[in-house]
């Protein structure tokens, strides 16, 4: 335990250094491909138990199921009453924002891997660069910073704030709950085991996630300097032509980046996919390709659910053979990586001039502030995050695998723990921008 926390200190005493050195070298991450603006929701329980009384007094909670697309009142209320009497988080389509609209109160946030990756760089003073889809003004104002970048039409690294608005603007609703509130009916009550959020869709450029030709360009002749390439956001694509070309767009461009850095990183982030054999087509396509795949513990089941392989979650062995199937199936080149609230784990071959001990502290560091301070986190909060326990469940599967034949081939870093954290949207988005710091 004590060593963990040391190297945890040590990663952190040595932040500076470890930006400074991608400034010195103009080594920054590219990360893509989709934005979005986030309604963040207000959420009381309060407000939903009230929902319950005035439209849907006669039900029965435990036998209330979520909405295929949201429609209206009714469907909203079952579809949060499922995700939280569950604690568990997803995605679900929506038709009629107005519907949540006027229910809760709401601010503006960041969505999309990418670009919520980049607001947590950017909090620490580390440069990256990333692309746009929903370029709206909401959005950019939003991504203004001296530490973000994206591409102009010219090729040249711009700052959002000369950005000129050529898409469509994609609103996510987000609503998070929280352990242990209670919703209610007369006679029935059910409470929240597990914090977690609930993401409303309503698609509109993202579904065809339209391709910045010069960022693509930038990177591929820039590749020396591209220190990571991260790969995400094709799970909104429902048109399978479309997405047969942007595959063959990305493993082209792919290969024209290890042309020049065949040392850098292609690391693929995954996502809860609203469409099975896109999901397959992906991972098939790709996963080859890729240096890195990361994904949280429900989409690593997932996915070995797909091709009838059963883990346990609960379980770090289970999880670990679970991950070296996927690896090998796919063909991945490097390693996967799971992040969980209790840990995150590397499983794979060591890369070269890599500490990924080191990328997994960053982000687990990065995750935890958002989560106890409800923003991405400033250096002076991630000092304080040192100040936490180590997860419990962390410090035991740490043990377990010290103890088994994986030891030489997994690396666990314990995360430090949160029980009720403030904010669970984009956990998993800040986790992987701590990780390309070790690129």
């Amino acid at each position: 335990m004590i060593e963990i926390a040391e190297k945890y200190l040590s990663a952190y005493e040595k932040l500076n250094e470890t930006i400074q050195k991608h400034v010195i070298q103009n080594r920054y991450p590219a990360m893509g491909y989709t934005s979005n603006l986030d309604l963040l929701c207000d959420f009381h329980v309060e407000i939903l138990n009230n929902l319950l009384s005035e439209y849907l007094p006669d039900a029965k909670l435990s036998k209330m199921k979520p909405a295929n697309r949201i429609n209206n009142m009714e469907d909203l209320i079952c579809t949060l009453v499922y995700f939280c009497s569950n604690g568990i988080g997803g995605e679900v389509d929506i038709e009629n924002i107005e519907v949540v609209k006027k229910s809760f109160q709401w601010k503006n946030g960041m969505g999309g891997t990418s670009v919520q990756a980049a607001m947590a760089l950017a909090a620490i003073g580390c440069p990256s660069i990333v692309h746009l889809t929903d370029d709206s003004g909401e959005v950019c104002k939003l991504l203004q910073s001296p530490y973000i970048y994206t591409v102009s039409e010219d090729e040249e690294l711009v700052h959002t704030d000369v950005v000129i608005q050529k898409q469509k603007q994609e609103i996510h609703c987000i609503i998070q709950f929280k352990k242990g509130d209670k919703i209610r009916l007369p006679g029935q009550e059910m409470e929240i085991p597990v914090s977690n959020r609930l993401i409303l869709t309503k698609m509109t450029v993202n579904e065809f996630l339209p391709f910045s030709k010069p960022y693509f360009s930038y990177v591929e002749k820039k590749a020396p300097n591209i220190s990571s390439n991260v790969l995400s956001s094709f799970n909104a694509l429902l048109d399978k032509n479309i997405l047969l070309e942007h595959l063959e767009f990305v493993t082209q461009h792919i290969k024209k980046y290890k042309q020049t850095n065949q040392f850098g990183i292609v690391f693929f982030e995954d996502a809860h996919y609203h469409d099975y054999s896109v999901r397959c087509l992906c991972m098939e396509t790709l996963y080859p390709y890729v240096d890195i795949v990361s994904l949280n513990e429900e989409e690593l089941k997932y996915t070995l659910d797909m091709y009838g392989i059963s883990i346990d979650i609960s379980n770090i062995i289970s999880c670990v053979e679970g991950m070296k199937f996927i690896k090998n199936k796919f063909r991945i080149q490097k390693g996967i990586i799971v992040h969980t609230k209790d840990y995150s784990i590397y499983v794979g071959s060591q890369i070269n001039a890599v500490d990924i001990e080191s990328g997994l502290i960053y982000g687990n560091l990065l995750a935890t502030a958002k989560a106890e301070n409800g923003w991405y986190g400033t250096r002076e909060q991630l000092q304080k995050i040192l100040d936490l326990p180590l997860s419990a469940k962390g410090m035991e599967n740490l043990k377990i695998i010290a103890d088994s034949e994986y030891a030489d081939e997994a690396t666990l870093v314990p995360t430090k723990y949160i029980d009720k954290p403030k904010y669970t949207i984009g956990l998993g988005d800040t986790f992987i921008a701590g990780v390309q710091m070790c690129f």
